[in-house]
Parts: structure tokens; C-alpha cells; sequence
């Protein structure tokens, strides 16, 4: 706890200014601008104690399962795929299945998922690649995956590390939001935020790391109204400080 004077309401900017004048008590999350190391530690405890076993959300039974999930959960929730794959998965669920299909059966069937055209399409040109090319087995590497239709780098990891336990960070909306608003990157791209958190981050924890901080996105730091006012984080978080780095606030 710092101690702080007889002020009532400071600016977070002033905080400093004021610690030799004042004696309130001020909490320790309210300690702003801590070295990188520090932010880490503090994070990695936090969203381990917040989220001690990530999963990921979508429903799936096979790698291939996961595969079209994945893509299908483009711009679409994970709620909302896992009920439309709850019935697509029972009549189909093998790429030789899907490879069979036409693309407009296919897209009456995912049609509410949104870009139901594009992911149909992609969806039957991966599965008849991986007929074709792999044997009816999903690929197994980052590379290999990347070389589907359909299948960019965030998706690869999210196949690579959850079907096959690889070490990797997939950067979805909530990552890349996450992560620079906590100020753990500095990064304009999915690219960028990816090699930063790498860079952090041990290998060893890089897929749970990944669906902590989706899941930290998701249900909390969440893109339009994030519950700045009940985080443990605040203190350490690049737009908590930036947000009201000017605005008066009671401590």
C-alpha cells in the first residue's frame, strides 16, 4: 500500500505528484508503469489462478472436427458453431464426407455461421486436398495445415496446439486486443503480436497462454465494455492508465 495525503481525488497521471503531500491509502494495483518482467509475473499469475485449465470452447471429436469448426468460427462465435457442427457433425464428420458435398448443400447447412459461401468452399477444397494429399489424415504441422484452403496461420496453431499439442500462440480478435491493451505487445498485425508474445512468453506455455487470454478476452476484457472497474489487472494494463490517464477519479 502506498500512503497519500489528505486529497480525496487525484488524476492517475498526478499519482506520483502527490505521494509526498498526501496520506491516503492508495491500493497496490493502483501503481502504474511497471517494468516487462514484473507486468509478466503478474499477469501469468492472475489469468493461472482466473483460468487454471483453458480449454478450447468448440465441439469437437476428431481433428478434422476441429479443423472445419475452426474455420467455420471465423467472424462467428463459438456458441453459435458448436450449434450448427451439433447437427452437421452427425450427418457428416469425415473429409471424405465433406469432400462429397456440393457448395450449396453445404452452405444451407452453415448458413447462419455468416460467409457461408466462402467457408463452404473452403471447408470442400481442404477436405479434398486432405483426401487427396494426406491420406484423409488432417495435417499435422503449422506448414502442412497452412497449405488447406482456408487455413491461415491463426487457425493452424489452433489445430497444431489443441488436436496435436504443439506450442503455439493463435492470435484471434480477443489476443491481439488482449495483448495490446495489456500492453504486453506493441503490434499493428496478428503477425506482429504473435512473434512479440513469443518473444515473453516460454514455448512451453505458449497454447495455454493462448486460451487464457482468449478467454480472459472473451468474457472479460471484452472489445466494448470491458470490466476495467473489477480487474485485478488494472494496474498493470496499458489502456486502463491511457483510459483515464486524465479523468479525476475517487480513490
Amino acid at each position: 500500500m502506498e500512503k497519500l495525503g489528505f486529497f480525496t481525488f487525484v488524476t492517475i497521471s498526478n499519482i506520483y505528484s502527490y505521494k509526498k503531500l498526501i496520506s491516503l491509502e492508495i491500493p497496490s494495483k493502483m501503481c502504474y508503469y511497471k517494468p516487462m518482467k514484473r507486468k509478466i509475473i503478474v499477469l501469468t499469475n492472475y489469468l493461472d489462478k482466473k483460468f487454471e485449465n483453458p480449454k478450447c470452447e468448440l465441439n469437437y471429436s476428431t481433428p478434422f472436427e476441429l479443423l472445419v469448426a475452426v474455420i467455420l468460427s471465423a467472424q462467428c462465435t463459438d456458441k453459435r458453431v458448436n450449434q450448427v457442427t451439433s447437427t452437421l457433425f452427425k450427418e457428416y464428420n469425415t473429409p471424405e464426407q465433406f469432400a462429397n458435398l456440393s457448395s450449396e448443400e453445404l452452405e444451407r447447412k452453415i448458413h447462419s455461421c455468416g460467409f457461408y459461401k466462402n467457408k463452404a468452399k473452403s471447408i470442400i477444397l481442404a477436405s479434398k486436398k486432405i483426401v487427396e494429399d494426406f491420406n484423409g489424415e488432417v495435417p499435422q504441422t503449422p506448414e502442412e495445415l497452412m497449405s488447406l484452403a482456408g487455413v491461415g496461420k491463426k487457425t493452424a496453431n489452433v489445430v497444431y496446439s489443441v488436436a496435436y499439442g504443439g506450442d503455439a500462440i493463435a492470435v484471434d480478435t480477443h489476443v491481439f486486443r488482449v495483448s495490446n491493451r495489456l500492453g504486453i505487445v506493441r503490434a499493428k498485425t496478428p503477425e506482429e503480436t504473435e512473434r512479440q508474445l513469443q518473444s515473453v512468453f516460454p514455448k512451453e506455455v505458449w497454447s495455454k497462454i493462448h486460451y487464457q487470454l482468449v478467454l480472459f478476452g472473451r468474457y472479460h476484457c471484452t472489445a466494448r465494455s470491458p470490466k476495467c472497474s473489477e480487474c485485478e489487472l488494472s494496474g498493470e494494463c496499458d489502456y486502463f492508465v491511457t483510459k483515464y490517464s486524465n479523468k479525476t477519479i475517487n480513490i
